[in-house]
């Protein structure tokens, strides 16, 4: 456990925080903890997590100016749900990234988890659109990905990000209730 992973940790958790609270101010934090992460990542050989890094560095910015015009940054984010075509097209992306990734990681790098790596760096990068967007379904991928980032992050002796994610989980159960409350019913 590096102090960098540990500093990483700590922003993590208070980028999460924020985002379940509808906080703007999630993003600042959220951009520290990508750029500590990257390091790390690397380090241990979870290349699809080291790219990932990159990505939400820009979904951070991204995240931040979308937000921003539509709130005051005191006030909470409006939230909806994501249509039925929607959801669909969340998961063919998560399928096609998964492919993609899972296949380039195992044949062309020396990648420590390939498939599950990428199946995580996937599952992030939908959650993470889904939240820019500030749709409510963010947090069930939300969800799914702590559950497998628990598990590799330990498999790969990152124990602090293990931790980490084990506690986002927590958090993500309660964002998610947090964020169905706050959005609009939708008439069936």
């Amino acid at each position: 456990m590096s102090p960098i992973e540990l500093a990483a940790a700590g922003f993590g958790l208070v980028n999460i925080v924020l985002v379940a609270r509808r906080s703007i101010w999630n993003f600042g934090f959220g951009a520290v903890m990508v750029c500590l992460y990257f390091g790390v990542f690397f380090e241990a050989r979870l290349y699809s997590a080291a790219a990932l890094q990159i990505f939400f560095l820009g979904a951070q910015l991204h995240g931040w100016l979308s937000w921003r015009r539509q709130n005051h940054a005191d006030q909470p984010v409006a939230v909806r749900s994501l249509s039925s075509q929607g959801r669909l097209l969340a998961l063919a992306g998560l399928g096609c990234g998964i492919a993609g990734l899972g296949f380039g990681m195992s044949h062309w790098t020396n990648a420590a988890a390939p498939w599950w790596d990428a199946a995580n760096a996937s599952g992030s990068m939908v959650a993470q659109i889904l939240t820019n967007r500030r749709n409510v379904e963010s947090w069930p991928g939300w969800i799914a990905v702590n559950l497998l980032s628990v598990w590799l992050y330990a498999s790969q002796g990152l124990l602090a990000t293990a931790a980490l994610y084990a506690i986002f989980l927590c958090i993500a159960a309660w964002g998610w209730d947090q964020w169905r409350r706050a959005a609009p019913v939708i008439p069936k």
